[in-house]
């Protein structure tokens, strides 16, 4: 990974280049979700890159250095990415992030508008409003007392059992070495998100230009949570749900061929 410093903090990022590239195709910049980091694509980068420019970056405070001065949030994970956009000289991008990386995602979509984002991916990004479930869980884990079983059972919703090594290495070896104050920065900056938004749905909805946004996800699985998708992608029809078929909130390292295959798909529908 290189590193350069963006908006006072330094930021990790690589890029790898297609052996033969098309001029004007944009190119794919790969955001994690909180507490992750570059190395949750390392499964779909070589085949990504087999035709497009790929770029991985990681959050400030996300990479090799942990240190972050002042609190941020969406609106400054947004600054940096388009800060390292700027930086590379990237004219046209298509961004694919990863649950609440999500949010930033629309947030540097608007921000840019369709001429340089012409489309998005994200993928298992909780589409509907919060259960409250989901917020006790966030709230847990923002208290310093309760934040270690808070996070263990997201954990533990996100691997959903399933015998899956690559995704249970992650959760236990990349993601619990986030410590405390990364964690309770993240609950409380997604709970601050549906709070603000209700959904990412309604997010999506409050774009200023629309334009093709596909969702990739396994979890949750009952028919319901697809359907409401699909009811939303017929009232708004640049949007596109697949349901991959895999177990766990990691689609990334549990299913990279179909990642792959359904983002090659939508990068090929906008050339």
């Amino acid at each position: 990974m290189r590193s350069t410093r963006l908006n006072g903090h330094t930021i990790d990022y690589d890029v790898t280049e297609p052996a033969a590239k098309t001029p004007g195709e944009p190119a794919l910049l790969l955001l994690s979700g909180w507490c992750q980091d570059h190395r949750l694509f390392a499964p779909v980068v070589p085949q990504l890159a087999a035709r497009r420019r790929v770029i991985r970056m990681d959050w400030r405070g996300h990479g090799e250095d942990r240190t972050v001065a002042g609190d941020f949030g969406v609106e400054e994970m947004a600054d940096d990415v388009i800060a390292l956009l700027d930086t590379l000289g990237v004219a046209r991008v298509v961004p694919v992030s990863t649950s609440h990386g999500g949010w930033a995602n629309l947030e540097v979509s608007d921000r840019l508008g369709t001429s340089r984002v012409p489309g998005t991916v994200v993928i298992d990004w909780l589409m509907l409003e919060a259960s409250p479930e989901f917020i006790a869980d966030l709230r847990a884990s923002q208290d310093e007392a309760t934040w270690r079983e808070g996070r263990q059972r997201l954990f533990d919703t996100w691997l959903a059992m399933a015998d899956c090594p690559p995704v249970a290495h992650h959760l236990s070896a990349e993601m619990a070495s986030f410590e405390y104050e990364m964690w309770a920065r993240s609950c409380r900056v997604i709970e601050r998100a549906y709070a603000g938004w209700g959904s990412p749905l309604e997010r999506m909805a409050a774009l200023k230009e629309t334009r093709p946004v596909a969702h990739l996800f396994s979890q949750p699985v009952d028919e319901a949570y697809l359907r409401a998708q699909q009811a939303f992608a017929d009232r708004h029809p640049w949007f596109e749900p697949h349901r991959l078929g895999g177990a766990t909130h990691f689609p990334t390292l549990e299913s990279p061929a179909a990642v792959v295959e359904r983002i090659a798909a939508f990068c090929a529908a906008l050339d």
